[in-house]
């Protein structure tokens, strides 16, 4: 315990990305649009940690670096210019007056690329808005997913010590996620996919179990597809929040891992075991209609964001993680695509992904 709390405090006081307005006439990146809908409150400096009641819409367009590795977000060190060649840069953004105008421009960024499908990312645990909002940039750009990206900020204190505070915001953000899946419905999008990160996974859940619940199991039928990505939430909640949300959205995919030392962590901070995100094995899901796909073989550095972070897993899902082709129906017809040994118990199927150069040695 003692070593975990000096990693914890050694992460708390880490320098927090910002962030960096690109100079005026500094060209070199590709511009990604995101669509931001918050509960964070605004305050002098932009939008912090504090809640909000009422939710806020805006857009914020990111210059990501060419000249970088897949699954790296550049921040801009201060012994130097930004170089829009290697560093995140923000372009510009705006703070819409309603959720009218939100609706508004939304929709007429999706009728200009002929989007009908969108994907709304949600963040996880300890995150500030930029590195939020850099994040989604990234992951969508990097897993080459089409169209504009939409993203749900809610309100985490941006602290490795504010576990707590995070836990309770994503409580209160609820109706903000649900809030935002209107907007993007109304604004002319015939289906959402839901991608969320860590404690993101807690709210979405949710998020979906709230709509259920209020407005019965057909509000859930915009819903396309869900994916959860090392979902920091214990594993007899999700099961709760499954059997009252009914019958889960189709492809529901959860990346997992056993070695992600963030959810190990949390689940002793938690004092809850397990977290869906690092559970060995589906048996325990196996009730319900999910993919799990193991990515223990694929982990470097904390391993908890491996989709998201890892070369080979980026290359893997590029062609695959998009709203053509693994977010449909039958999704599940397409693991054998992927590398590694495909388990089925009963309706869960569990995909334990291997390098395909460990493949070949154990033939």
């Amino acid at each position: 315990m003692r070593k975990l709390l000096i990693v914890l405090i050694l992460a708390g006081c880490a320098a927090r990305g910002e962030f960096e307005k690109a100079p005026a006439g500094l060209a070199g990146g590709t511009p990604e649009a995101i669509f931001v809908g918050t509960t964070r409150a605004e305050g002098p400096d932009g939008f912090g940690f504090e809640r909000s009641e009422q939710a806020s819409f805006l857009r914020y367009d990111v210059s990501i670096p060419p000249e970088r590795e897949p699954g790296k977000v550049n921040w801009p060190p201060k012994s130097r210019k930004p170089d829009a060649q290697k560093d995140f840069l923000l372009l510009d953004w705006q703070r819409f007056d309603s959720g009218e105008e939100f609706r508004e421009a939304l929709s007429g960024a999706l009728k200009r690329r002929g989007q009908t499908d969108v994907v709304i990312y949600v963040h996880g645990f300890n995150n500030t808005m930029a590195e939020g909002v850099y994040r989604v940039a990234q992951m969508h750009h990097d897993l080459k997913v089409p169209g504009v990206a939409v993203h749900f900020a809610w309100p985490s204190r941006g602290s490795a010590l504010g576990y707590v505070y995070d836990r309770d915001s994503v409580i209160a953000s609820r109706s903000g996620l649900v809030a935002l899946i209107d907007e993007v419905e109304a604004a002319g999008a015939k289906s959402v996919i839901l991608v969320a990160h860590s404690m993101g996974a807690f709210l979405t859940m949710e998020a979906l179990r709230q709509e259920a619940l209020q407005d019965g199991p057909t509000a859930l039928e915009r819903i396309r597809g869900v994916v959860l990505i090392a979902p920091d939430l214990a594993l007899d909640v999700f099961r709760s929040q499954a059997r009252d949300i009914g019958k889960l959205p189709e492809p529901f995919v959860i990346f997992g891992s056993s070695r992600d030392r963030i959810l190990n962590i949390s689940a002793t901070i938690s004092g809850s075991g397990e977290r869906l995100g690092n559970i060995e094995g589906v048996a325990r899901i196996a009730d319900l209609n999910v993919i799990y796909l193991d990515t223990a073989a694929y982990s470097t550095g904390t391993g908890h964001l491996n989709l998201g972070e890892n070369p080979a897993l980026l290359n893997l899902f590029g062609g695959l993680v998009g709203i053509a082709d693994a977010f449909t129906a039958d999704a599940r017809a397409r693991v054998g695509l992927l590398p590694g040994l495909v388990l089925t118990v009963r309706n869960a199927t569990e995909i334990v992904l291997a390098p395909v150069g460990a493949i070949a040695e154990g033939q």
